[in-house]
């Protein structure tokens, strides 16, 4: 069994991305709108705003009361899309539930999308012309080819059908010639898809929601899932046992998470073109 380690590989990606930013002969402006003061998002809020300072980037936080109304908000996102200083554009979620996220997301120009969730971004994306791409289904697709895993011709199981992870994850895999099934809640007899997949990608946020009897010997199994348990982090993954049969498998905490917070920044150098 072969870990699939997330965290090493975003290590290097940074690395690689440090050096590409520190040959620019220009500053990269990223900039992070938070609304509300959601514990979750304080985390990973000041995660990104730390690794733009281990980068390099002018990284600007724009945090607003949760009370704040939606046209301030879209003022802010005109006002960064009209800046030039400002190459990426990233609204944190979740939001107060007054505000139409979706709304916001479309108005970032689509250029400065980092998050790749704007409808013309997905839009690009479902006709294989992608620009920014959401960031979890870019970094699973980028760990896997870390690890030289073809996925061509291979059965995967997508367990997820969101607008964040599992739709863009289903074009970017088939994209790549891979055959893949989407499952869902309202999927019937999942196990018997599981079990025929020789990928299962989980992003249902159940802890031990893939259990060993769900996957078929030398299975490769992405973790996607995020539970929060007495303190621990936990995938949905029963790990200890379905690593046991496993080719290839991703750990929680370590494995999909930063990947995604190293695609935001491989995003952001997206934007950058060299003189």
């Amino acid at each position: 069994m072969v870990l699939l380690d997330g965290k090493k590989v975003s290590n290097e990606l940074l690395i690689n991305f440090k050096e590409k930013i520190d040959k620019l002969n220009k500053k990269i402006g990223f900039a992070v709108i938070w609304i509300g003061n959601d514990e979750a998002s304080s985390i990973y809020v000041r995660n990104k705003l730390k690794k733009c300072e281990e980068l390099g980037v002018d990284g600007h936080l724009y945090h607003l009361d949760e009370n704040v109304k939606e046209e301030e908000v879209i003022t802010l996102i005109d006002k960064l899309n009209n800046d030039v200083n400002i190459n990426g554009i990233l609204l944190q979620s979740p939001v107060p539930n007054h505000i139409d996220i979706v709304k916001c997301f479309n108005r970032i120009n689509p250029l400065k999308d980092i998050d790749g969730f704007s409808n013309v971004s997905v839009g690009n994306l479902c006709l294989g012309k992608p620009f920014h791409v959401s960031c979890t289904p870019k970094g699973i697709i980028k760990l896997l080819d870390y690890y030289k895993i073809p996925l061509e011709g291979k059965n995967v199981c997508l367990i997820n059908r969101s607008n964040i992870v599992g739709k863009p994850l289903f074009h970017l895999l088939i994209s790549r010639d891979a055959t893949v099934t989407m499952c869902h809640s309202k999927t019937r007899n999942l196990k018997e898809i599981t079990k025929n997949a020789d990928i299962v990608i989980s992003a249902v946020g159940k802890p031990n929601f893939i259990t060993e009897d769900m996957v078929k010997d030398e299975v490769i199994v992405i973790d996607v899932g995020i539970s929060r348990i007495d303190g621990h982090v936990k995938g949905d993954v029963d790990f200890e046992n379905v690593s046991k049969k496993a080719s290839y498998i991703t750990p929680v905490p370590g494995g999909v998470g930063p990947m995604t917070i190293a695609m935001i920044f491989d995003n952001l150098l997206n934007t950058i073109k060299e003189d």
